[in-house]
């Protein structure tokens, strides 16, 4: 209840209403835009979060998360383009609607359910985070090192299609962590006699460069978007009657989205395609499904709602990020010295009571601007496509540039784009190499820290009984991974 106090009351004395407000705008016009994901959308503000007061950024940022999800469905549900990945499983009804005269509706669905789901997923978020970070606080670097080592493991889930990929691209970012000093001796590695490197790479470099500037690179090889009309755009808020018929597809995706959001990789395309098959199944009219359903479009932005604010879970409970967002995020934590995990509840509480309020400011202002920022949305689609490249590219590198004022930060950020394009090409997840940057001095740093306590002996690591249940996790987490993807070769080469 403290909380919740303290957090209304800096709705009042603290501009975060007003960097929730921000947020959700910038994000809503970011997922209306073909191509830019929510990750790519928070990670063009990122660089000028730097200057900001923390509480006030990291709100700006998780706002971004929640405009840019229910951004996703607007040329989804108009133009039959989702915005995002998770808004292809509200194309799938939203757009037979559109096609029935009824857009209008369709979008009034999405805007009703996502911010259902946004309170739902505030609401675990607040109930699962401060016990698991009171879990954490008994922490040693032995468990410190396993917790990392867990959060390498996720890696074996986020790999995509190949497994080899996914691990050489953990890998690489593991390499870029140890560019810079030794943490323990200081010694400078792999800098090449660059002073600009003593201090490392810095992750937000490598975010922007991975996620937004690969995407610029990649789009201006493409076609342009499809244009929208304006004809049955404006949105029609659902009445009781249908408010009834989506209550049971909403709580489909409430849960879906809860539970998915909290582990990590699952994320939002999965929920959203996970509760759109489970509303089907136990929807009284699943032939409507496919031909304009409304429950259709009300699971998964329901579900991909929700897990906008669970997916911060194991974020703020262990500092892993489990999603592309999560771990831009996670960016803007460091850039402003805060570090996720048990701690942060010690040491800057306000931080977290902040974030909490911030995600509530957003979701009412979700209601409003979610209506306002339509027309916006469809002039941003129907231009020309060259310049709104141009104008975000211009946007990066200024932002880039800002924090530092280092030409030096603006070519490691080129290069990451570039890195990332050939990886994107090649078939190479991108969040493994951000994980394996972010993860590898937390790795690294308390690995040393164990073996100085014990003079050299390995088994410190099967002494801490955290360590050893940590370990144990990210074993399973590992094998069962592989299991699956054995499994479903097996499955495909038997069909």
């Amino acid at each position: 209840m403290e909380t919740v106090v303290d957090g209304l009351r800096m709705l009042v004395t603290t501009p975060i209403a007003l960097a929730a407000a921000a947020g959700v705008a910038w994000g809503i016009l970011g997922g209306a835009l073909p191509g830019i994901s929510p990750s790519i959308s928070m990670a063009l503000l990122l660089p000028f979060t730097y200057g900001m007061e923390p509480r006030s950024a990291i709100v700006l940022l998780a706002a971004t998360y929640v405009g840019a999800e229910y951004g996703g469905s607007i040329p989804a549900i108009l133009i039959r383009t989702p915005g995002t990945n998770a808004a292809a499983a509200t194309l799938l009804d939203g757009y037979p609607m559109k096609l029935a005269g009824r857009g209008g509706e369709a979008l009034g669905i999405s805007l009703y359910s996502g911010v259902l789901g946004g309170f739902v997923g505030l609401l675990v978020l607040m109930a699962l985070t401060r016990p698991l970070a009171e879990l954490a606080l008994r922490f040693t670097p032995m468990s410190y090192f396993a917790l990392g080592v867990l959060g390498l493991g996720v890696i074996a889930s986020l790999a995509g299609p190949s497994l080899l990929k996914g691990l050489a691209a953990g890998l690489l970012g593991l390499m870029v962590a140890t560019i810079g000093s030794d943490p323990v001796s200081g010694v400078p590695r792999f800098t090449f006699g660059q002073p600009d490197l003593l201090d490392g790479v810095a992750p937000i470099l490598v975010m922007v460069g991975l996620f937004a500037v690969s995407e610029l690179f990649l789009q201006a090889g493409q076609g342009a978007w499809q244009k929208a009309s304006s004809e049955s755009a404006r949105i029609r808020w659902p009445g009781t009657r249908l408010r009834r018929r989506l209550v049971k597809p909403q709580l489909i995706g409430s849960v879906v989205g809860a539970v998915e959001g909290v582990i990590p990789g699952a994320g939002g395309t999965i929920a959203s395609f996970l509760s759109y098959n489970e509303a089907r199944r136990w929807s009284r009219a699943p032939e409507e499904f496919g031909r304009g359903s409304p429950e259709g479009v009300a699971a998964p932005e329901t579900a991909n709602n929700t897990v906008a604010a669970t997916a911060l879970v194991p974020l703020l409970s262990f500092g892993i990020p489990g999603s592309n967002s999560a771990a831009i995020l996670l960016g803007g934590f460091l850039v402003h010295g805060l570090i996720p995990g048990p701690r942060l509840f010690e040491e800057n509480a306000d931080a977290i009571t902040g974030l909490y309020a911030g995600l509530f400011a957003a979701n009412v202002s979700l209601i409003v601007i979610g209506g306002a920022a339509l027309p916006v949305c469809l002039w941003l689609v129907n231009r020309s496509k060259p310049v709104l490249m141009a104008f975000i590219y211009a946007l990066i590198l200024s932002g880039i540039y800002s924090i530092n004022g280092s030409l030096f930060d603006l070519g490691l950020t080129l290069a990451a784009g570039m890195a990332g394009v050939v990886m994107r090409v090649l078939g190479f997840p991108l969040l493994p190499v951000v994980l394996g940057v972010v993860l590898g001095s937390l790795v690294e740093s308390n690995y040393r820290r164990a073996l100085l306590l014990s003079g050299g002996d390995h088994a410190i690591f099967l002494e801490d009984p955290v360590a050893v249940v940590l370990l144990s996790i990210a074993a399973l987490v590992v094998v069962g991974s592989v299991g699956t993807r054995f499994r479903s070769r097996r499955k495909e080469a038997h069909a």
